[in-house]
């Protein structure tokens, strides 16, 4: 606009001043070695204002030509862009409908001019390993890392993901060690991480993690309860495979007291070292997780054990009835152990006494062998009975 006006006002200016100085024009020479170009001034005003005119009309031209060119890009680009913008909608439809090889399709065709590529062509990799082609997926997630920059982390959580699915766990355990170095309470970082190191039995990290899962809210409390009970009876077989019996005794003693006093964790250590065929560090176990807490868990571990000094269990029962009550259960064990030991007597007050508070068709079947111990074939008779029809009661025939 400054330019155009430029130009009216020295146009104006030659038709005011023209006439004006149309007498004294004056002369203006221009001399090279080849050429002599002789004019008025008027003239050689004249020539300069249509040279300006001339350049004016060129720029206008080019600067038509060039924005001609750019909105022709535009309108390409907008039209890939739109393209890839239903691609994408369409294709979520599709995930949605689990037509995976419609989702991986729609998804990275066009990818590239989509608003978030990365997205499209990590969603594209998960669909193509649905579908079992690994070598899809395997291109979709390098095209996605190319794109991604310096944020990889979306790339390598999906890329954790697809070595779970193939179950590479190992490759897949090295993945989520390298994310937890990066951003360790990361929710989808954090499962991937359980799934990783439950499959590898790396028990430890698995115990590391607990507590970024507890602050990030992954799973309920429930849920990574079973997790660490899971993990501590894992390192609990690793002992065990390595060293036997001693190993997991000194296993054991390495733990922090607070440890070593939950109850599910005594109750599988006593299994484990039963199994192992070490009755007394068991029984001790046992009887040290009974005098800080009741748990039902540790005196049905009783009977299985096999060691030479029954009297303590037997204490430890009767000391049990006294703080717990008349429980079933107490009554029931002590009446086993008196089995063993041939107090025949003893041990059908015991079973008695469980009898009385809740019918069970075990009880039913020991009491009936201590009556024939103590020649009452009658009476014994008629437990054994009494078992029966409680086993069919709770049993009946198809």
């Amino acid at each position: 606009m400054v330019k155009v006006l430029l130009l009216f006002l020295l146009l104006m200016a030659g038709i005011v001043v023209g006439p004006m100085i149309a007498g004294h024009q004056g002369y203006v020479l221009i001399q090279t070695d080849n050429w002599n170009i002789e004019t008025s001034v008027t003239g050689l005003a004249i020539i300069l204002i249509l040279a300006l005119v001339v350049l004016f009309a060129i720029e206008w031209i080019l600067r038509r030509l060039f924005r001609t060119g750019a909105r022709t890009r535009g309108w390409f680009l907008g039209r890939k862009r739109n393209r890839a913008r239903k691609q994408t909608s369409q294709a979520l439809l599709k995930l949605a409908e689990g037509d995976y090889q419609q989702v991986e399709k729609l998804m990275s065709k066009n990818a590239d001019h989509a608003e978030q590529p990365v997205v499209n062509y990590l969603l594209a990799a998960e669909a193509a390993q649905q579908r079992g082609d690994e070598i899809r997926a395997n291109q979709h997630l390098e095209r996605a890392a190319e794109l991604a920059d310096g944020d990889q982390i979306p790339v390598e959580i999906t890329r954790v993901r697809l070595q779970l699915a193939r179950n590479e766990n190992h490759a897949a355990r090295h993945g989520v060690d390298k994310l937890l170095e990066v951003t360790p309470r990361h929710p989808e970082v954090l499962r991937l991480a359980e799934q990783a190191y439950v499959r590898t039995g790396a028990w430890s990290s698995l115990l590391d993690i607990l507590p970024s899962m507890q602050k990030a809210q992954v799973a309920d409390d429930a849920h990574r309860d079973a997790l660490q009970q899971q993990a501590w009876i894992g390192l609990m077989d690793q002992a065990r495979a390595d060293q036997g019996s001693d190993g997991l005794k000194a296993w054991w003693q390495n733990q922090s007291r607070k440890t070593r006093q939950q109850p599910a964790l005594q109750v599988a250590m006593a299994e484990h070292l039963i199994e192992c065929d070490d009755h007394d560090t068991a029984q001790t176990i046992i009887l040290d997780g009974l005098k800080r807490q009741y748990d039902e868990r540790l005196v049905m571990l009783m009977p299985r054990l096999k060691t030479g000094n029954p009297e303590q269990l037997e204490k430890a029962l009767r000391q049990q009835i006294k703080t717990q009550g008349d429980r079933p259960l107490l009554w029931s064990t002590l009446g086993q152990l008196l089995m063993k030991h041939g107090e025949w007597q003893e041990a059908s007050i015991a079973f008695r006494a469980a009898l009385k508070q809740r019918p069970d068709a075990f009880d039913y079947a020991w009491l009936a062998d201590v009556l024939d111990r103590l020649h009452q074939p009658e009476e014994a008779a008629q437990m054994r009975r009494e078992g029966l029809l409680l086993t069919l009661q709770n049993n009946p025939p198809q």
